[in-house]
């Protein structure tokens, strides 16, 4: 039984942008704020600042900062959460180049 639905299922590849591949139609920022929001997060246990800690070094109140680890980035532009990487000691390179023949369309993303 579950071998026959196996067989039936069709598989995609992802675009590598999951919110693009879900039709939203703002999918690039989504993405990017995503991204940026993650490592703000993953700084800030690494760290193992407490929200109060983390709220000082952001420059914003701590329930704030609740939001945030909370996955809630409303009210957040992409500029200022780079600004929250910059408070938290990262150097964040914004980088332009031409996009290669073999791809139809630019793509925006995060890069480690």
């Amino acid at each position: 039984m579950g071998d026959a639905k196996s067989r039936d299922e069709k598989w995609v590849e992802g675009s590598g942008n999951v919110f693009a591949d879900l039709g939203f139609a703002n999918a690039d920022d989504l993405a990017i704020e995503t991204e940026l929001l993650r490592r703000i997060i993953a700084i800030i246990r690494a760290r193992k600042l407490s929200q109060r800690a983390a709220a000082r070094v952001l420059g914003i109140d701590q329930p704030k900062v609740c939001a945030l680890m909370n996955g809630k980035t409303r009210g957040y532009s992409i500029s200022r959460m780079i600004r929250f990487l910059a408070a938290l000691d990262q150097d964040v390179e914004i980088r332009i180049r031409p996009k290669p023949r073999s791809r139809s369309r630019a793509v925006v993303r995060v890069a480690a």
